[in-house]
């Protein structure tokens, strides 16, 4: 196994050498190859979790969501992190912090205190600002924001894609709206999820 697969793109999260040994197929010797098992693995989940209404306010549903994700690629795939990261929470609070974010959704959703399409961006956003995971955060936030828009009978979210833009733009795009959510600026994050 070469240590490129390892490298990250920019603003990615960096895996601890525990982490990376945690690479269930020793077969994968690039990056692509990499990235080409777990979009399988994903393209899986998407399928089961589709299938019947799915309550993201669980903890429990968030964990088994994110094995199903990554759980034929990563060993450690839906259980939470123990390292430091380069964004995050410290990891000793990730399971306080994300009870409350399962919580807050629950109350937003109960008493409709904003939009259904703002509930799920501001669910993604904390649920990615949590960074609960190793790696797969993003995308496990995302597809977690889909299924709750599925289970209100609304569309799921086209995250940029309608612009046709490059991937690496789409990315650097989600990246700012993120970093603008950081400072309780939503619009762009709204704006993001829908183009």
């Amino acid at each position: 196994m070469t240590n490129d697969i390892f490298q990250s793109a920019q603003d990615a999260t960096l895996l601890s050498v525990e982490e990376k040994e945690g690479l269930i197929q020793s077969h994968i010797m690039s990056r692509g190859e990499l990235n080409r098992s777990e979009q399988a693995n994903i393209l899986a989940a998407e399928e089961w979790v589709f299938k019947r209404d799915r309550d993201v306010t669980q903890i429990d549903f968030l964990n088994a969501l994110h094995q199903r994700m990554f759980g034929r690629v990563w060993n450690w795939a839906g259980r939470f992190r123990k390292s430091g990261k380069n964004i995050g929470v410290d990891a000793y609070r990730i399971p306080g912090e994300l009870k409350l974010l399962c919580d807050d959704c629950n109350f937003w959703l109960e008493h409709a205190v904003y939009s259904i399409d703002e509930i799920a961006a501001r669910f993604h956003h904390r649920l990615v600002f949590i960074h609960c995971y190793p790696n797969g955060n993003g995308r496990h936030a995302r597809l977690a924001a889909d299924v709750l828009l599925v289970s209100r009978g609304c569309p799921r979210f086209t995250w940029g894609a309608r612009n046709a833009k490059d991937p690496r733009t789409i990315r650097s795009d989600y990246i700012q709206a993120l970093k603008r959510a950081d400072r309780h600026d939503y619009q762009k994050l709204l704006d993001f999820v829908r183009s």
